[in-house]
C-alpha cells in the first residue's frame, strides 16, 4: 500500500527539482528516519514555503539511496546536501499561477489539526511529513481541479 507525503520546500528548491525534470528528489539529513519509510509508488505533494501553496505531485519510482552531490540548499545551513534521495516522476505539475492556496486545505486536513487554526503553517515546518490517505485525496482533488484535470488522468 502506498503512502502519501508532503515535501516542504522553498521556491528555489522547487525550481531545482523542476530543472532536473522531476526525476530526483532529495530529503534533508535530519529526516533520514522518515526518508527510509518512503517506497516506490508513494506520492509526494509539494508545499512551497513563503508562498504557502501546493505546486504539484510526483510519484516515487526507486528505493531511497544516499548521494552527497549538492543540488538543493537550505538557508543558514551551508553543509546541508539533502542526502536521502529518490527517483521520481511527475504526476501533476502546476504552473505557478495555478498553485493552490494551502490555508483552506490545511484547515480540512487531519495532518494540520494538532495545531491551532491561527497557526496552521506549523503543520508545514520541517522538510517531510507523512500524511493520511484522506489528506492525500483532498490534496489530489484540489491540485487536479486547479489543473483542470480529473483524477486518474
Amino acid at each position: 500500500m502506498s503512502q502519501a507525503w508532503i515535501i516542504v520546500t522553498p521556491p528555489t528548491n522547487w525550481t531545482k527539482t523542476a530543472d532536473l525534470g522531476f526525476t530526483v528528489q532529495g530529503v534533508k539529513s535530519t529526516r533520514g528516519r522518515l526518508a527510509q519509510r518512503i517506497q516506490p509508488g508513494d506520492r509526494l505533494f509539494y508545499y512551497i514555503t513563503g508562498r504557502k501553496k501546493f505546486a504539484g505531485i510526483v510519484r516515487v519510482t526507486s528505493p531511497m539511496y544516499e548521494e552527497h552531490t549538492r543540488v538543493w540548499a537550505t538557508e543558514g545551513r551551508p553543509n546541508e546536501v539533502y542526502p536521502y534521495r529518490f527517483r521520481i516522476e511527475a504526476e501533476l505539475v502546476l504552473p505557478e499561477d495555478r498553485w493552490v492556496d494551502a490555508e483552506p486545505l490545511a484547515r480540512q486536513m487531519e495532518h494540520a489539526r494538532r495545531w491551532p487554526a491561527a497557526n496552521w503553517t506549523l503543520a508545514f515546518q520541517g522538510n517531510l511529513h507523512a500524511i493520511p490517505e484522506g489528506d492525500a485525496r483532498a490534496l489530489d482533488a484540489a491540485l487536479r481541479a486547479a489543473a483542470g484535470t480529473a483524477a486518474g488522468r
